[in-house]
Parts: structure tokens; C-alpha cells; sequence
């Protein structure tokens, strides 16, 4: 896996990063660190990810156990250390995961697999963050 970021140049602190699958995601910078808002920061990207990855199992556990999955959604909220690095401290995911007849037991089964087995972003930001999660269940 690789991806290549580049600097958008001298006027401010946008990236574009172009990933090895070929997809291109930008990023940027607050006004007060020189930035010019243009797009998310460099960390929302990290916890996006930990949420994609999350949310990519939780779907993939329920549909391999044959269960009616239709929606899922994530809301991921974490703190930061006060000091550089300013690591995640804490991650809280929150699950909605909406399907006709979801046993509740499946899906928190399938939350716990993703972070207790297969989530690789997460288990690489529980090195510095206490990660907690949520379950809710919706009606398709």
C-alpha cells in the first residue's frame, strides 16, 4: 500500500494526496496554523478512516452472517493530548446500523470483531486512545 501527498504550494497548507488505488483526497490547514479551510485536516482524515474501517467490518461481519443489514452509520467523536504530539487520547464510535429484524446480539457481535480483531486503524490508535463504542438499532 502507498500514497503520495503533495503540497499545494506557498499560498497555504492545502495537500493532495493520490492513493496507490488511484483516488486523489485533499486536505488542508485552519486559517490560524496557515491554512485556508479548503478541506479536512490531515487528523479528521486519520479518524475518518478509523471510522470507514469500522463501519467496512461491522457490514461485512452482518452480511457474511446472512443478516438484512441496509444502513450503516457512524458518528466517531475523540480528545486530543493538550501537548505535541497531540495524540487521540480518546475515540468514541457510535453505531447505527439500520436492517429488518437485526438481532441485537449480531450487531454488537460484529462491532466487538472489528475492534477486537479486524479493525486495523483501531488497533493502531488504541495504542494512545482509550476506544469505546455504541450500539443502536434502526427498523429498515
Amino acid at each position: 500500500m502507498e500514497c503520495t501527498i503533495d503540497w499545494g504550494g506557498p499560498e497555504g497548507m492545502l495537500f493532495v494526496a493520490r492513493t496507490g488505488s488511484g483516488h486523489v483526497a485533499t486536505m488542508d490547514g485552519a486559517p490560524e496554523g496557515g491554512g485556508n479551510n479548503l478541506a479536512p485536516r490531515p487528523m479528521e482524515m486519520l479518524l475518518t478512516g478509523a471510522g470507514g474501517c469500522a463501519a467496512y467490518d461491522v457490514v461485512l461481519i452482518l452480511k457474511r452472517g446472512r443478516h438484512a443489514v441496509k444502513g450503516c452509520q457512524v458518528k466517531v467523536t475523540a480528545e486530543r493530548a493538550q501537548t505535541d504530539p497531540k495524540v487521540f487520547t480518546q475515540i468514541h464510535f457510535s453505531f447505527v446500523v439500520t436492517g429488518d429484524n437485526l438481532p441485537q446480539a449480531a450487531v454488537e457481535r460484529a462491532v466487538k470483531l472489528s475492534h477486537e480483531k479486524y479493525c486495523s486503524a483501531t488497533a493502531m490508535l488504541g495504542a494512545t486512545a482509550q476506544i469505546t463504542h455504541s450500539v443502536s438499532i434502526s427498523g429498515a
